[in-house]
């Protein structure tokens, strides 16, 4: 009688990947760079920043200059497509302010950059993105410039319905989350992306209801800002196509 045959040895089972530790996710164990452009001009690296910032990474930071070609086309908004700021992490390299916000979620997600709670997270990723691409009339016509202060300027007709919309989405927020941020107590990536709107705001002196007025005071209270608009300041360069005068 022929043995039995013996059953096929089956293969080691794989261990699952070890999980990002906290640790790593910091930038403890992992080099991370944020490349940014001008402090004074750059509404879009400041919201990079903030949001690295925001997420605890512990990151180091290269500057463009302004006088580099693609970084002033990008300022002056004749770039299809924003590649500054530009975040690398553990092998990632990652250029937009909302993929940044994504990414910083992933391997930072007890920052906090989008509520927990489903419905919020939603509201929160809809505002955000909608700052992300939108707005244009109002990035064109009071663009970012830390450095000025226009009181009484003329807001022209084409930047003031951007204007009522986040007037609309600030008051929103604040009323059903009850702030002092837009999200409630903590600080979201809705935060981060409006924050440079609130320095426009302040520089044209665009008018606003007190919710907002309170909004933009806890946003430039932030010592983030404080540090961001210190340096901004002490920026030697000045491009003489964002240097509105009225």
């Amino acid at each position: 009688m022929p043995a039995p045959a013996k059953s096929p040895t089956k293969p080691a089972a794989r261990k699952p990947a070890a999980k990002t530790t906290a640790a790593k996710a910091t930038g403890m164990t992992t080099t991370a760079s944020l490349t940014i452009s001008s402090r004074n001009y750059s509404s879009w690296s400041l919201r990079g920043w903030l949001l690295a910032k925001f997420a605890g990474l512990d990151f180091t930071e290269t500057m463009v200059s302004p006088d580099d070609a693609d970084a002033r086309r990008e300022l002056l908004l004749l770039a299809p497509s924003i590649r500054v700021p530009c975040l690398t992490h553990d092998g990632a390299r990652v250029w937009n302010t909302m993929a940044i916000a994504q990414y910083l979620d992933e391997v930072c997600p007890d920052a906090g950059l989008f509520p927990a709670d489903r419905i919020a997270r939603a509201h929160c990723r809809s505002v955000s993105g909608e700052m992300n691409s939108g707005f244009a009339n109002l990035r064109s016509s009071l663009p970012m410039n830390l450095k000025a202060r226009l009181p009484g300027h003329k807001i022209w007709g084409g930047a003031q319905p951007d204007i009522d919309r986040i007037v609309e989405i600030w008051s929103e927020c604040i009323a059903t989350y009850g702030g002092p941020y837009l999200f409630g107590s903590k600080r979201s990536t809705a935060d981060a992306m409006y924050a440079p709107v609130v320095t426009r705001f302040l520089t044209y002196d665009v008018k606003l209801n007190r919710a907002c007025i309170d909004y933009a005071r806890t946003i430039m209270a932030m010592p983030e800002m404080a540090e961001w608009i210190a340096a901004a300041k002490l920026e030697p360069d000045d491009i003489e196509e964002l240097d509105m005068d009225f």
